[in-house]
């Protein structure tokens, strides 16, 4: 190039700024101070040099101008910082180091002036901050803290501009970049006139995403941010979209591979709730989701402890937000700032739908505590919302009776509360509760409860068997014992697998005799002389046909001696009949003679204390004695013969020669209203009807090993 190229520099000082020595460059900028309004040259003569030396020398040359321009610096902002912002990026580590000090040097003299630029300067910051060379990342953190001072003298800085950015650079992976961006958020949040507290919603996200950086430093920068934001919120909720935050904290209180991210994003929800109330009944469904599982940790981690109390809190605070009182708000705890939903708020407001769907879900949690609270909290819903619920019982009531073959007793207690809600609502079953409740064929979910109980009964034994009984007894405790038996009765009285209604009848029986939360039932059960208690006899006794030692025992408890004792000779032919050749009758003869050991048991339990002391009654019941005799004579010398015997032997031998007359009189006034040939002859149908069952058994046994006999063959 000629000389005049270069004007109005002369060639020197163009040789001289792109010499190798620093203090030759130096003087060349000394040159250049005394220019003016020639910038547009720079960029042809410099940046695009390959001489590195030469991009360095057009770097001073430019803060040289800035400098000389003074004041007057604005009016070439964009001349100036162009060409240095595209220097940040170069490939020569001393080149960007240069870029700094020159930029510096511009918005120095420029001030103000600069922050039209200032979006193009912070991402040319943002991406200089992960710099590998020391040097220059001192000489951006120089310039940084000067555009800070800057931008929080200035009262025209473009924060609604700013956002966008801001928005993409939070999501940077790079630790230096991310304290780069923390660093402005907490100068910016500080600001009385820059009301961040506004966009926080376009970055919360981002800031959870830096919470979970792997450096500690940046990690503890982020979350002394977060506090400041949550204490600000905290002070004025005017401002604050808890709305369009609250789905960001959901998903983080689920990020379960960093525990201070979760525990943030919990602890703001709980300011949420209690914040805003009502206005996080539309998210309740993805608020289950975050604070349910964490019920479950069981640590002794402070941290998670911390989590596990949070959630806690929050579902406390939720169930409080929903309760409907009468009470002024006034009245209210303080915990919950905003005054309770109301009902039509809480129907409007709800997603009913999408709530019980997550709750569904969590019934099939591992956790006993997050199933009893999903459990609690149906149980709330169904009280406080029946009008709605009642839409989703046939979603809910499956996965109760499910949830009834939980290992944990308390699990299945709650679920029990729940059902037992479900079951007696009007909502949901049209029989009153004096009516005959039990009448299957009623499509109501109190019959289709007992129904589907009975059935899982039938196929789990194991159920049955650890669970039959306190399923059966808790549910009398909830409703109405009688009700819960005479369902169980007639449904049973139907059931064709008549092994398993010997078996259910043996189990019904047990409790009825053995648990306190029927005492009521057996002091009816024990008084037959009124038509109810009558009706109650019938009821359960054509279902206790089912299994004779059961139906001796309901009996003994009626104090239908008499009775018993015709019942007692048709056990006689029964037990020789199971004597029969074959390992099905083998093993009913010995669960009969089980069921009489156990019986002999209860007989000397204080359950039947008042039949023992009948024995000493003057004159004594002949029936009783003779029953008591024949339950001994149906038992082989075992150790439950030896107790019974002896229990006889104790029996005044005057009182057995008294007369009886009066005794059974009083009896049969007793029961007169009882047709006891009718309920001997159905306890003979039914036997006939078992017999002919476990002949059927004994049959296809005899047909299989024979097939098992030609195989070997």
């Amino acid at each position: 190039m000629s000389e005049k190229d270069f004007a109005p520099l002369s060639t020197a000082c163009v040789r001289a700024l792109n010499d190798k020595l620093y203090d030759r460059r130096k003087t060349a900028a000394l040159e250049i101070e005394k220019l003016k309004g020639y910038l547009k040259c720079w960029d042809k003569i410099f940046r695009f040099r390959k001489n590195s030396h030469a991009r360095k020398g057009g770097l001073i040359g430019l803060a040289a101008i800035a400098i000389a321009l003074g004041k007057d610096t604005g009016l070439y902002a964009d001349e100036l910082i162009k060409p240095i912002l595209g220097c940040m990026a170069d490939q020569d580590l001393r080149v960007r180091y240069y870029a700094c000090e020159s930029l510096y040097n511009v918005v120095k003299v420029s001030r103000g002036a600069v922050l039209p630029h200032f979006s193009s300067i912070f991402n040319a910051l943002s991406k200089i901050a992960a710099d590998p060379d020391q040097n220059v990342k001192n000489a951006s953190e120089l310039l940084d803290r000067l555009l800070k001072d800057i931008v929080v003298e200035s009262t025209s800085f473009d924060l609604d501009g700013f956002i966008p950015l801001l928005r993409e650079r939070i999501y940077t992976r790079s630790s230096f970049a991310r304290q780069f961006v923390i660093s402005w958020i907490s100068v910016l949040n500080t600001e009385p006139g820059l009301d961040l507290i506004v966009y926080l919603p376009e970055i919360l996200d981002g800031l959870f995403r830096i919470l979970d950086d792997t450096n500690l430093e940046v990690k503890k920068m982020c979350e002394t941010t977060l506090g400041e934001f949550l204490r600000s919120i905290k002070s004025d909720t005017s401002r604050v979209n808890f709305a369009a935050m609250i789905n960001i904290l959901i998903n983080h209180a689920q990020e379960k591979s960093d525990d201070l991210v979760q525990f943030t994003a919990i602890t703001w929800i709980k300011e949420f709730v209690q914040l805003s109330g009502p206005a996080m009944l539309p998210y309740m469904s993805g608020i289950f989701t975050a604070i349910l599982p964490c019920l479950a940790y069981d640590t002794e981690a402070r941290r998670m402890t911390d989590i596990k109390e949070t959630a806690t809190a929050v579902n406390h605070t939720l169930m409080k937000l929903i309760s409907l009182q009468d009470a002024d708000v006034s009245r209210c705890s303080v915990e919950l700032r905003p005054s309770l939903a109301s009902e039509d708020q809480i129907r409007n407001e709800l997603d009913l739908p999408s709530v019980v769907d997550v709750l569904t879900q969590y019934l099939m949690h591992n956790s006993i505590q997050t199933k009893v609270a999903v459990l609690k909290w149906i149980h709330d819903l169904y009280t406080k919302l029946p009008n709605k619920m009642v839409e989703h019982i046939d979603v809910l009531f499956p996965a109760l009776q499910r949830t009834l073959s939980d290992e944990s007793d308390q699990v299945v207690q709650q679920c029990l509360v729940v059902i037992a809600e479900v079951i007696s609502s009007p909502k949901t079953n049209n029989v009153g509760v004096n009516a005959e409740i039990a009448v299957v064929g009623n499509d109501t979910y109190y019959n289709k409860f007992i129904v589907s109980l009975l059935h899982s009964f039938s196929i789990d034994k194991r159920l049955l068997d650890e669970r039959g009984s306190f399923i059966i007894r808790q549910l009398c405790i909830l409703l109405i014992a009688e009700d819960i038996y005479r369902t169980l009765a007639q449904i049973l009285l139907k059931e064709q697998n008549l092994k398993f209604a010997s078996l259910m009848v043996e189990h019904l029986n047990m409790i009825l005799l053995t648990s306190s939360e029927l005492y009521e039932l057996r002091n009816r059960l024990k008084d037959i002389k009124t038509e109810e208690n009558q009706s109650l006899f019938r009821c359960l006794y054509e279902t206790w046909c089912h299994n004779p030692v059961a139906t001796v025992a309901l009996c003994l408890l009626t104090q239908s001696y008499s009775h018993v004792c015709d019942l007692i000779k048709l056990l006689y032919p029964l037990a020789e009949s199971l004597t029969l050749h074959g390992s099905v009758t083998w093993k009913s003869l010995l669960i009969f003679l089980t069921e009489i050991d156990k019986l002999v048991q209860l007989i000397e339990s204080p359950i039947f204390a008042y039949l023992r002391l009948e024995l000493l009654e003057v004159p004594c019941d002949k029936n009783l004695i003779r029953a008591l005799y024949g339950l001994l004579m149906l038992l082989p010398q075992t150790e439950a013969f030896t107790t019974l015997r002896t229990r006889l032997s104790c029996i005044p031998s005057l009182h057995l020669h008294c007369d009886d007359n009066n005794v059974l009189e009083k009896r049969v006034s007793k029961e007169s209203n009882i047709n006891f040939q009718q309920l001997l002859n159905n306890f003979i149908q039914v036997q006939e009807k078992h017999k002919e069952y476990k002949k059927s058994m004994r049959t296809k046994e005899i047909s299989l090993d024979k097939d098992m006999s030609n195989l070997d063959l």
